[in-house]
């Protein structure tokens, strides 16, 4: 079977199960959050290993997979530590690291790149269940939407880059970390990203969530979005690069890992939030 084959029939069986998750919310769409950040978290830590550090992968998976968990048990209104005590954590793993690794182990460089890990994919994809119940998102139709607001912008991204750095594509972007990427491709997928913003916001966010953006928002959404998604996939491939690996993992037939998968999105939700808390206004 074509790697492409792979991608068509992975992409059919993942986007419902994905998309029912978001619809749905509450436990369902935590469960997957915790099982993607602790996966991602495991292959952060396998990259981490490959550029010669030690991340206390157990730790950071558990930690990982915790933190959409914790989100959730805070919007049920149940009682987690507050953050006095969340803050412990660093002494804690220091502690850790210094009877476990010693001076030899490199302790400064395991807890750095295992508190590194857990915030990078646990914190980050726990955005989308932020997004799923937003405060300006009445009703589950509305907190989808916001969703795949983002996520939208950033695959539509992805494909604009493509197909204009594949036509118009010369001058390398950043050839030492993703020699495929290209000046134009980075402006085609700006374009596309402001486009589909505009789209996005006008024929579904606003007909079918009451929620509006400005003229001046679209355009501040679509370009950060494109800037972000470029960048979040970069820093992949750049993390990648320093550990020597191809792909974060094999675990997805056609795509790589989950790290693959996200990459772009583990910096475009988060901002997406916050730009939409700011953007985003109420009413027909």
């Amino acid at each position: 079977m074509s790697e492409f084959a792979k991608r068509v029939l992975f992409a059919v069986a993942a986007i419902p199960v994905v998309g029912f998750a978001v619809l749905v919310g509450d436990a369902p769409l935590t469960i997957l959050l915790s099982i993607v950040a602790g996966i991602g978290a495991w292959e952060f830590a396998r990259l981490a290993e490959g550029a010669g550090h030690r991340p206390m992968m157990r730790t950071m998976v558990l930690l990982a997979a915790l933190v959409p968990l914790a989100l959730h048990a805070v919007r049920l209104g149940y009682t987690i530590p507050p953050i006095s005590r969340i803050a412990l954590l660093v002494p804690l793993l220091l502690t850790v690291a210094l009877w476990r690794r010693g001076v030899e182990g490199k302790p400064m460089a395991a807890v750095a790149t295992t508190l590194l890990g857990v915030w990078y994919t646990g914190g980050m994809l726990s955005f989308v269940y932020a997004l799923r119940y937003h405060r300006f998102a009445i009703g589950a139709l509305a907190g989808a939407l916001l969703v795949a607001f983002p996520v939208v912008i950033t695959w539509l991204n992805d494909s604009g880059a493509f197909f204009a750095g594949k036509r118009f594509g010369k001058r390398k972007l950043m050839p030492s970390v993703s020699p495929g990427k290209t000046v134009a491709g980075a402006v085609g997928g700006l374009v596309i990203s402001v486009l589909a913003a505009w789209v996005f916001a006008r024929f579904v966010l606003k007909p079918y969530a009451a929620l509006g953006l400005s003229l001046g928002g679209v355009v501040i959404f679509g370009v950060a979005i494109s800037v972000a998604a470029q960048v979040g996939d970069l820093v992949e491939s750049m993390l990648k690069r320093e550990a020597g690996a191809k792909d974060s993992s094999t675990l997805i037939p056609g795509h790589g890992g989950v790290l693959d998968r996200t990459d772009s999105l583990l910096f475009t939700v988060p901002l997406g939030y916050v730009l939409l808390d700011a953007l985003l206004s109420v009413g027909p």
